[in-house]
């Protein structure tokens, strides 16, 4: 991934947060039919090493499973607010004119390898963790054991967990940092005026790193 300086981002915490927040993943692997790209909520967690990992879970029908050797390489890339930035915004349009548009987002992308485990207690445990943190900030909160139990074990036997471990974790924030402040001010202005919600407004819009 190409990133100018001024838009890369290795600070581990502001990269788990990010993850987080965008837990929706593109996990993107080579199998035999070529190039593959699966759509796929994630946890991300540190072991007690210091080790980064990743979990989620993908369909029993769902072949990559079957396709990749343990200890894969593959990629997963997590996206946040996007937005296209008119040169309307900018003050310098009416200064002199010399402004173009662009598209700013933030995206992280993490390299490492797979392994897939076809066990129903870690199934049940990985979908566990998932729901409680989607719906943690609920305050009717649904849990797994809500649902009948036979049900619930009939649902885990359609699916197959994975874990990847990170080796590499790099974000690209492209969101205005170096353009000056006055622009980074007017252009929030503009998101504002469009109804783009403030959490959306941070990730578009991003201070320079001190």
């Amino acid at each position: 991934m190409y990133i100018p300086e001024a838009f890369r981002e290795e600070r581990p915490e502001v990269l788990q947060a990010f993850i987080e927040r965008h837990p929706l993943g593109a996990l993107i692997c080579t199998t035999a039919e070529g190039l593959t790209a699966n759509h796929i909520p994630m946890i991300f967690s540190d072991g007690a090493d210091g080790t980064r990992f990743l979990r989620g879970h993908v369909a029993r029908a769902n072949n990559v499973w079957k396709s990749l050797a343990a200890d894969a390489p593959v990629l997963v890339i997590f996206g946040g607010a996007n937005h296209y930035i008119t040169p309307s915004w900018y003050p310098a349009k009416k200064e002199h004119g010399k402004v173009v548009p662009t598209w700013n987002y933030s995206v992280v992308h993490a390299q490492g390898t797979v392994r897939f485990a076809d066990e129903k207690a870690r199934s049940r445990e990985y979908v566990t963790e998932l729901t409680n943190s989607q719906e943690a900030s609920r305050t009717d909160r649904w849990q797994v054991s809500d649902a009948p139990a036979q049900y619930i074990d009939v649902t885990l036997s359609a699916i197959v967990t994975f874990e990847i471990k990170v080796t590499r974790l790099i974000g690209k924030f492209k969101a205005s940092q170096h353009r000056a402040a006055a622009e980074r001010q007017s252009v929030l202005a503009g998101l504002e005026s469009q109804g783009y919600g403030a959490d959306d407004r941070r990730e578009v819009i991003r201070e320079p790193k001190s």
